[in-house]
């Protein structure tokens, strides 16, 4: 049995589906709410579904579990609820991370390339003290993932006992199916193709930056597929523990992905330029790339999705897909 939080959300129900398809049982703990959500379920047969409040009920009874995925968070960049956010991304961790230590199981969690913060530091997954007290995130977000980050690289430090396995992964700018109950936290990839098929331009946000061009803006944009990759390859290989950059190893800019998208669709490019909203300056990554040295020299071969083919994927996936749900 597979414990996955965030399990119904977006990278948790690609997770779900590939543990299922291995024939693997699965208990999720999420909340599916009033929208469309479910639909990230529809396919996979599952142990059971949980909402969050009964998780630690459900830890409690000593159910055997397998492993510990734990995907979930409040994962919105423009959360201003600290201690929400302190509550679901800092403590709640911790406390899974304390059952796992003391059950014996290994913990797999989320963490994100969004603690690195404008990248003035780099983007090295140092899981050192030292390596993570440099990193300056950019947001409440960020500054959540980062001290849980260091808070387990303290207790490493002190000598407190880990699970068995365990193993942060930082995610870059992630996209493919599964995101419509994202709203403005989905990927742009959904949010432009979005407003192709409504006949809009596609647009990206004008640089505020002289050096760097509009829509010149780059990320590591790294397909669903491949986290969930990284994830499986993790629990085949349990003597595998650490830190890890989860991204393709290589920034593309957002030019670069609105094109590809058209090119999918087969359509002519009409891309259209507009203003940074205000409660984004300053909090704005202009660039992001993943180093992959460390996992790749934990044992990972795995060749990342190259942007065109992610995003071809991604758009045949869209158009049998009800993206206002």
């Amino acid at each position: 049995m597979y414990l996955v939080t965030g399990g119904a959300g977006f990278i948790g129900s690609h997770l779900v589906a590939a543990l299922a398809a291995r024939g693997a049982e699965v208990m999720v703990i999420d909340r599916l709410g009033h929208g469309g959500k479910w639909r990230n379920l529809a396919v996979p047969t599952l142990a059971g579904l949980l909402p969050w409040e009964e998780l630690e009920g459900y830890l409690a009874s000593h159910p055997p579990i397998s492993a510990v995925l734990h995907m979930g968070a409040i994962s919105a960049t423009t959360e201003t609820d600290g201690d929400l956010v302190a509550a679901t991304n800092l403590t709640l961790p911790l406390r899974l991370w304390s059952w796992c230590a003391q059950r014996g199981v290994p913990f797999i969690y989320a963490s994100s390339a969004a603690t690195y913060g404008d990248g003035a530091q780099g983007f090295e997954d140092d899981a050192t003290p030292e390596g993570l007290a440099r990193l300056r995130p950019l947001n409440l977000y960020g500054w959540s993932k980062l001290a849980f980050d260091k808070r387990v690289a303290q207790m490493l430090a002190l000598g407190a006992a880990p699970p068995p396995q365990w193993a942060g992964l930082r995610f870059f700018n992630v996209y493919g199916p599964n995101e419509a109950h994202k709203g403005r936290m989905a990927s742009v990839l959904f949010h432009k193709y979005r407003q192709v098929m409504r006949g809009e331009a596609a647009t990206l946000f004008r640089s505020d930056r002289p050096d760097i061009a509009d829509g010149e803006q780059r990320r590591d944009f790294v397909h669903v597929d491949d986290c969930v990759a990284v994830m499986l390859w993790l629990l085949e290989n349990p003597r595998v523990s650490g830190l890890f950059n989860v991204g393709s190893g290589r920034a593309r800019s957002f030019l670069a992905l609105v094109r590809a998208m058209f090119a999918a669709l087969d359509r002519p490019e009409d891309i259209a330029f507009i203003d940074m909203p205000e409660d984004l300056k300053g909090k704005y990554q202009y660039f992001t790339e993943a180093p992959l040295g460390r996992l790749r020299a934990a044992g990972y071969t795995g060749q990342m999705i190259p942007l065109e083919e992610g995003v071809r994927r991604t758009v045949a996936a869209y158009r049998g897909m009800d993206l206002d749900a």
